[in-house]
């Protein structure tokens, strides 16, 4: 009998100023985030399911492994990041391309912080005004 391989699939998500390192390896469903189980290193619910929703979108919640390496930026970015790995590296193992596109899985989110400007307490925040 030949020895079967366990392959692996990667992809590579940014969100905000965060980055994150996917793979996803044949297994029951666990996620695991820098060494740490996601219930662990995620504070809210929300977020999990946030990140999960490429995976229950295709079905395959219980076909693979998650294994990120995340770094930069909040929990919020983070799990941004993550979730765009993930549907990013499903790409790669075949999944149905048009699934996760009318989800908006594929496109990453381009907005991020805005630089302060000169003159100004913020982005655009200006000094309160005095007449006197």
């Amino acid at each position: 009998m030949a020895k079967k391989e366990n392959v692996q699939y990667y992809g590579t998500g940014r969100r905000k100023s965060s980055v994150a390192r996917v793979y996803l390896v044949g297994g029951s469903g666990k996620i695991t985030i820098n060494e740490r189980d996601v219930r662990d290193y995620m504070p809210y619910e929300t977020l999990v399911m946030d990140l999960r929703q490429p995976l229950t979108l295709t079905n395959t919640q219980d076909k693979y492994d998650v294994i990120a390496h995340v770094s930069g930026g909040g929990f919020t970015g983070q799990a941004g990041a993550i979730r765009l790995g993930i549907a990013r590296a499903l790409l790669t193992a075949g999944v149905d391309r048009k699934t996760l596109k009318v989800a908006g899985m594929i496109s990453r989110d381009s907005r991020s912080k805005e630089r302060k400007k000169y003159g100004l307490k913020a982005a655009r925040r200006a000094p309160q005004f005095s007449k006197r």
